[in-house]
């Protein structure tokens, strides 16, 4: 028997090498000595460890290595950031042992991948606890001058349907992907309190505010919380979102938001609207997590506005003929930008990353919202007539995987 104590820390096993002779029993003593983060350690023989918040050890009986074996760790995306291990049997005849993908016990023979040909469709009706995402955005109370607003943020693993018959499992703020709308006016203070009761480290960055990352910005373990504050000191629909590594992974499956800030001279409006851009990058099976693999090759299966896909084809946002309508669009990512349309519609406003592009001409108008990941603005528009209007983001294949929605206007 040979007994070997390894390390994990900054997404690497130490040692990440170790020789057995074949024949011998490998026992692996394992300490997380990772500051922030949760690590496991598995093996392509179906052999799988726990995973350990920081600080926990646990010992890995791996068997009799008779052939070369690779570990990893299976949280996602850390195989891919170099988290390995190599078993190498010295004086071995046979083959090695084959590598299997990400997951704790090495086996996914029984799962066949996601075929969005095989979905009930995209004009299936949602599952029976379908509720769509909150789009409205209320008006903002009257205020003498800038104030406290407080939130907690919990960052869970939920498994949501997140198009009809697709489930994926999320790691959410507050049980939703998207995470909840922030609201609020230019000098007020945002007191946000992040929980972890996930089963893996978390972060969360808000871009609006502009502070040193270091100590609000950590990741924090299971079971930890820490209390994020900020200035809202400009005007925009700004993105929040986990900044844990592999940020790509995070952010695709769901721990993503928006802030709307308000300028002091913003008109009022007859309704507002917030549209958030995602992706999803489905695992392997229903349930899944997202697919790194996917994510590498920049492959999304399903584009939504707030998380669902077509959900607004199937809750349709309410309108009235006349009616001056404001649609905030923030571009989440992680990969797809966006050219937000109103089939029907023309612009009369148009506001992008703080500047407006168009405002309430007379005889101009605009015809989309072109946005990158992580940018955000408003358009504003009048519907003529009664009707459904579709709204897209006008790169077609994203409409198609979902990006779509409809306005239902009455006289």
């Amino acid at each position: 028997m040979q007994t070997v104590q390894v390390q994990a820390a900054d997404m690497r096993f130490t040692p990440s090498r170790i020789e057995v002779p074949a024949g011998t029993r490998l026992i692996i003593e394992i300490t997380n000595t990772d500051p922030q983060l949760v690590h496991d350690l598995v093996f392509a023989n179906g052999i799988a460890g726990t995973r350990l918040a920081p600080g926990e050890s646990e010992t890995i009986d791996v068997g009799v290595i008779e052939a070369d074996l690779e570990g990893w760790c299976s949280i996602v995306g850390h195989r891919q950031m170099g988290m390995t291990m190599q078993i190498v049997a010295t004086g071995a005849s046979v083959a090695p042992a084959p590598a299997a993908t990400d997951g704790a016990d090495g086996d996914h023979s029984d799962h066949s991948d996601h075929d969005l040909g095989a979905m009930p469709g995209m004009d299936a009706e949602p599952g029976p606890g379908f509720t769509p995402y909150k789009a409205e955005l209320d008006p903002l109370p009257a205020s003498d001058g800038p104030v406290t607003r407080e939130i907690t943020l919990t960052a869970r693993d939920e498994e949501l349907e997140v198009a009809p018959g697709i489930t994926q499992t999320l790691w959410t703020y507050n049980g939703t992907a998207p995470g909840p709308v922030l609201h609020g006016r230019v000098g007020d203070r945002f007191v946000v309190t992040l929980e972890n009761k996930a089963s893996m480290g978390h972060s969360i960055d808000f871009h609006a505010g502009s502070l040193a990352p270091d100590e609000p910005m950590r990741t924090i373990a299971p079971g930890e919380s820490l209390t994020y504050t900020f200035t809202a000191t400009r005007a925009g629909i700004w993105m929040y979102h986990c900044s844990t590594m592999p940020m790509t992974a995070h952010i695709a499956n769901g721990m993503y938001g928006a802030v709307v800030i308000e300028p002091d001279d913003l008109p009022a409006v007859d309704r507002s609207y917030v549209l958030v851009q995602g992706e999803y990058y489905l695992g392997d099976h229903d349930g899944g997590e997202v697919d790194m693999d996917k994510i590498a090759a920049r492959n999304p299966d399903l584009v939504t506005f707030n998380g669902y896909a077509n959900q607004y084809d199937h809750a349709p946002l309410p309108a009235v003929v006349g009616e001056q309508v404001r649609v905030w669009v923030l571009d989440a990512g992680i990969d797809r930008s966006t050219s937000f349309h109103v089939v029907g519609g023309q612009f009369d406003t148009v506001w992008a990353e703080g500047a407006y592009l168009l405002d309430h001409s007379a005889d101009t108008g605009a015809q989309t919202l072109g946005l990158q990941p992580a940018q955000g603005g408003f358009v504003e528009l009048i519907f003529p007539e009664a009707g459904h209007y579709p709204f897209v983001s006008h790169f077609m294949i994203d409409a198609e995987r979902g990006a779509h929605g409809l306005f239902d206007v009455s006289k």
